[in-house]
Formats: structure tokens, C-alpha cells, sequence
């Protein structure tokens, strides 16, 4: 007994020794940011894309670049496209270098409305993820897409009415597990607005309305889920999936929370079939059947 324990102490030791001496892996450093070096970046690719000269952009030495969640040439985005940008609004997420903007296009031969992320850090661009949705993608009416945003107030929630990012998640999370799960409740306010790719709920202005308007029946999974987290702003916004991880709709969900409770809800969904056009909406945001 007494060599038996002899042994596993020797062992222990070696095994020890033999992880000290191990070369340890080291995290990758986390990128860096303030909220002024964010809005430095999207300020560059706001210049971009009014000019069609990506050349404007802050970028980094190796940049990713994708459009509608596939990856492309750095000449091929729409960012290399002089768009005539009628209103726009954007979102900072200073844990995880990030922007989120939403910018919308109703002049010229093609109308748009494109959800853009931006990853920074050291205020230099590394990825730029942009949703570029037209007409025949979900519900799609750029006109009424501008209209109605540009009524909405998503003004900076007064003190002790903002929402900490643990809520933010959770709320928006709340809200796409319901196309699953029906018994799932979201923390809904009101008045509350949804506005899904020019669709809108609240075409009335009713004080007292809901965006508990209902989900498609049937079990549809949101996956691929990442985040984008303007707690200043009480704005969250989700890329994602609906459906396939691979082939499902891209997505963009963007939350806005007061006193923890969403009071707008903003969607960009593209059609990766255009052989089947999606439903669309019409000038004043209803559903053309």
C-alpha cells in the first residue's frame, strides 16, 4: 500500500510538472473601443455609402466582409454603391465593439433598406455585415419604412428607465422564442410598434397599442442569434436566422425598451428565394394581400 502511495504521489508530480511546462494558450486579445471610436466608424461608413468609395471607411489591415450574412469581395457589397440616404439610425455596443445601423433608401432607381453591422477595434473597422433588403423580400416598402421611423420616438429613456443588458437580451430573446414556443410571454409596453420591412401596427397612432399583435402558427426556430447591446440607448438589436442555420432568412430584429418593456420592434428580413417574392406592404404600411 505504502509504494502504491509512493507512486500516485510521483505521478501527481509529473503530471504536474508536465502542465507547468506546457505552453500555455493564450485568449485572443479583445478588441477595444469607446463610443466615440464607434461612432467614428460608422460616421466613415456613412460617407461610404452615400459615395459608392468604400476607400472612405475606417478599415483595419484584414477586414470580413458580408453581405446578407454570406461573405463577399470587398468591391461587391453595396457599399460600393452611391445610395442617396433618406434617414438613418444607428446603435453603439461599446462591450462588444459593434455598431448596428439602419439606413434607408427611397430615391432613385432602386429603393432600400439595409441593416449594416460594424466590428472595430482600435477605431478601425474589421468586419462589415450588411442585410440589404428590396422589393420583394419580407413585407418590403422602403417608403413606408422611412415614414413611420421617422415619427417614432426612439429618444435616449429617461434616467432609471433604462434597461441593463441582461434585460435587453432577455426581452428580445423573449420575443423570438415565441415563433417557437407560443406560451412564451415578452415583456410588452405600451404604446408599442412593430415595423417589419415596411408593415406597420400601429398605422393609427393609438396610444394604447399593442405589439402583441400575434406569430405565425406553426414551430419555427430563430437561430444563429447575436447581439448588439445600446444600453444608452435602450436598443437591442439581433441578427439571426429563421429556420436553417446555413440557408434560413437572414434577419435583423431591433428592440427598443422602456422601464424594461419594448415599446418598438423594427425588422429587415431577406428573400433568398426571388423566383417565390415574399408578401409585400404598401405606402402606408399595411399588407397587401
Amino acid at each position: 500500500m505504502n509504494n502504491l502511495i509512493v507512486f500516485l504521489v510521483a505521478l501527481c508530480g509529473i503530471v504536474a510538472q508536465a502542465q507547468a511546462q506546457a505552453p500555455q494558450q493564450q485568449a485572443p486579445p479583445r478588441p477595444t473601443c469607446t463610443r466615440q471610436s464607434l461612432q467614428s466608424a460608422v460616421d466613415s461608413y456613412f460617407a461610404a455609402q452615400r459615395t459608392g468609395d468604400r476607400t472612405k471607411m475606417a478599415f483595419a489591415d484584414k477586414v470580413k466582409y458580408l453581405e446578407n450574412m454570406s461573405e463577399v469581395g470587398a468591391d461587391q457589397g453595396k457599399w460600393n454603391t452611391a445610395l442617396p440616404i433618406a434617414f438613418s439610425r444607428s446603435f453603439l455596443d461599446e462591450r462588444r465593439c459593434r455598431t448596428f445601423s439602419e439606413v434607408i433608401v427611397t430615391e432613385g432607381g432602386s429603393h432600400y433598406v439595409i441593416g449594416t453591422r460594424l466590428s472595430v477595434d482600435n477605431g478601425r473597422i474589421t468586419s462589415i455585415d450588411s442585410l440589404v433588403s428590396h422589393k420583394g423580400d419580407w413585407l418590403f416598402n422602403a417608403n413606408a419604412y422611412l415614414k413611420y421611423s421617422k415619427q417614432e420616438d426612439w429618444t435616449v429613456p429617461k434616467a432609471g428607465a433604462h434597461a441593463s443588458m441582461q434585460e435587453l437580451i432577455g426581452a428580445a430573446n423573449s420575443y423570438l422564442d415565441l415563433f417557437s414556443d407560443k406560451v412564451e410571454m415578452a415583456p410588452w409596453g405600451k404604446p408599442c410598434a412593430r415595423l417589419e420591412g415596411g408593415a406597420y401596427t400601429n398605422r393609427n397612432e393609438d396610444p394604447n397599442a399593442t405589439c402583441n399583435v400575434g406569430i405565425p402558427p406553426g414551430v419555427l426556430y430563430i437561430v444563429n442569434r447575436d447581439y448588439v447591446v445600446d444600453e444608452h440607448q435602450g436598443v437591442i438589436n439581433v441578427f439571426c436566422r429563421f429556420g436553417n442555420s446555413s440557408t434560413g432568412m437572414p434577419d435583423s430584429h431591433t428592440f427598443r425598451l422602456v422601464d424594461g418593456r419594448i415599446r418598438n420592434v423594427h425588422t429587415i428580413s431577406i428573400n433568398l428565394n426571388p423566383e417565390k417574392p415574399s408578401p409585400q406592404a404598401d405606402d402606408n404600411g399595411a399588407i397587401l394581400r
